[in-house]
């Protein structure tokens, strides 16, 4: 009988990783690893031009966040296709941490590179992520579009001016500025002013909106993101994180968006609100648009074009009567997803580092971790210190474990005796299985139940080190350079596959053949996708799995029951 419960829920366990494995993809928005779709289309060299004031990829004059507009052209576009564009040029400004390329029409940011962030795919580059090329659209763009009263005001596609000035961040200055100002449109002028800080991936932006006319005019800021729905490059095909626009509430909370719920028009988020973000989310690194609370925005996700995406929000100015002027702050936010940096920017920037389910275990042992980092100063012992500490709080429950293995393990004999001598008998056999059970005082589930208790937390630590940058081109030891990246020469995953073949070995074999296979089948199964993962996560199974080996060794031992390796059959 224990037999057929071990086997039951090795199989159970083991297929219930493929399928979590599988959904997991799907859940955010990838291929499945085992039953892959097809791929999504490439997205197209540049979103399709609008040459009149409302752009394309911007809300429509009469549309608000609950009433999705139209892709492409609308009512309030005019479809003058052949009219010629106007010059505009690119603008490189730089600071200690960031270089971020703007272009001139609608002072809209194009290009974020990270200069502290090396590019995984070629490690001779920085990491970018907003572009505008024929491999990736992600822009930041604001505009005006008109309100009730209607009216053309300037948008992300109106060509600015840029104010002379410093382009990059002196050594000896904090702050630097980039101005750029709109001509006259519909009566209203648009100035808009980026502050870069040293040491800073949050950008400050001043939209001032000047009523140059004779007429009292109302226009709405709006403030979007857009972005193909292509996955990051480089992404690994054997787990896969979450890649999408989300928003954050104080009434909903964090919310993200698959593009393909999108694209079928199954969006259901919060539409408006006087407070929380609007973002793009990708593994290690995100980008937001930030408005103080108290200003009531209206929030849209949408489809632009073909496998192009926006999501943003809409503030109105109300009234602003001819010579004066209003001006909204907000914050832009482009650069990785560290905890500390995003939660003090903004209440719940920081769960655009996405733990899934497991936050409420997740958060604590990245606190953990991270302090346990700050001591040693190096993130692969910092690692094992953590396992270490884990498996020290979980002693008492794997101690049970243990025993009640252990207890079984001396009981084998028996078990495999007796179903040998009753094996034409099988109602017989199961009752004088029980009846040494009783004898014995051994719980065949016993060693189960306390294994089964810390599951969600080594999962919930799965997907910390999985989702941290600090993991990225973090070095360990010798040859391990980088624990976000695969080891080169695949010495941890045979490590921990060797681990993972002795921690096996360890548990009672089971005298049914076939039952003996599956327990081995599964664990080396398991084994062989760590192949693929990042370096981080291997040494943190190899740990595991050490200290569990040594325990069991440890409490075998004590019990009286020699330890001894059951190595397989297959005859």
């Amino acid at each position: 009988m224990n037999d057929i419960r071990r086997t039951i829920l090795w199989v159970i366990f083991g297929f219930s990783m493929v399928l979590l494995w599988d959904q997991w993809q799907v859940y955010n928005g990838h291929k499945a690893t085992f039953f892959p779709g097809q791929t999504k289309a490439t997205a197209t060299a540049n979103p399709p031009l609008a040459t009149s004031s409302v752009p394309t990829g911007a809300p429509a004059t009469n549309t608000t966040a609950g009433n999705t507009p139209t892709t492409g052209a609308t009512a309030s576009i005019s479809s003058n296709t052949n009219a010629p564009a106007a010059p505009h040029e690119r603008v490189v400004v730089s600071t200690d941490v960031l270089k971020l390329t703007f272009d001139t029409e609608g002072g809209s940011l194009v290009q974020t590179e990270f200069l502290k962030h090396v590019d995984m795919a070629d490690k001779t580059k920085n990491f970018v992520l907003l572009n505008d090329n024929k491999e990736r659209i992600y822009l930041a763009q604001t505009g005006l579009i008109a309100g009730a009263a209607g009216g053309a005001f300037p948008t992300h596609k109106t060509v600015m001016t840029l104010t002379p000035g410093d382009r990059t961040l002196k050594e000896d200055s904090k702050e630097l500025v980039i101005r750029f100002e709109s001509p006259e449109l519909g009566g209203v002028k648009l100035v808009k002013t980026f502050t870069l800080t040293r040491g800073a991936y949050a950008v400050a932006v001043k939209h001032e909106v000047i009523n140059a006319g004779a007429v009292t005019v109302s226009p709405q800021l709006y403030l979007q993101l857009v972005r193909d729905g292509n996955k990051p490059l480089g992404e690994s095909s054997f787990y896969s994180t979450f890649t999408g626009p989300a928003i954050y509430t104080e009434a909903k909370k964090y919310q993200k968006v698959e593009f393909k719920d999108i694209e079928n028009n199954k969006v259901d988020i919060e539409k408006t609100a006087e407070n929380g973000y609007v973002a793009m989310v990708q593994h290690y690194f995100a980008s937001a648009w930030l408005l103080g609370d108290g200003i009531k925005r209206d929030l849209f996700m949408r489809k632009v074009d073909t496998n192009l995406y926006a999501v943003g929000m809409i503030t109105a100015l109300d009234n602003i009567a001819p010579g004066t002027s209003k001006t909204v702050e907000a914050k832009f936010f482009a650069g990785p997803q560290e905890e500390k940096v995003l939660a003090s920017l903004t209440p719940g920037l920081e769960l655009v580092k996405d733990y899934g389910w497991l936050t409420i275990l997740a958060k604590p042992l990245y606190w953990l971790l991270d302090k346990i980092e700050s001591f040693i100063g190096n993130w692969g012992w910092s690692i094992m210190a953590l396992v270490l500490l884990l498996k020290a709080a979980f002693y008492w429950l794997n101690a049970k474990a243990y025993a009640s293995m252990a207890k079984m393990k001396a009981v084998n004999p028996k078990i495999t005796e007796m179903r040998e001598r009753l094996k034409d008998n099988p109602q017989q056999m199961q009752q004088e299985m029980m009846r040494i059970y009783r004898e014995e005082k051994v719980n065949p589930m016993g060693g189960c139940f306390p294994i089964m208790i810390q599951i969600p937390v080594f999962i919930a630590l799965y997907w910390v080190l999985l989702s941290s940058v600090e993991m990225r081109n973090a070095p360990w030891v010798l040859w391990i350079h980088d624990l976000s990246s695969p080891d080169p020469f695949y010495i941890l995953p045979l490590v921990m596959t060797l681990t993972t073949v002795l921690q096996t070995a360890l548990n009672p074999a089971p005298p049914d053949p076939l039952q003996a296979k599956m327990m081995w089948f599964m664990p080396l199964a398991f084994s062989v996708m760590f192949f693929f993962f990042p370096a981080g996560l291997v040494l943190y199974w190899i740990t595991n799995n050490v200290l569990s080996i040594a325990q069991q060794w440890v409490i075998n031992t004590r019990m009286g029951v020699p330890p001894q390796f059951n190595l397989p059959k297959f005859k």
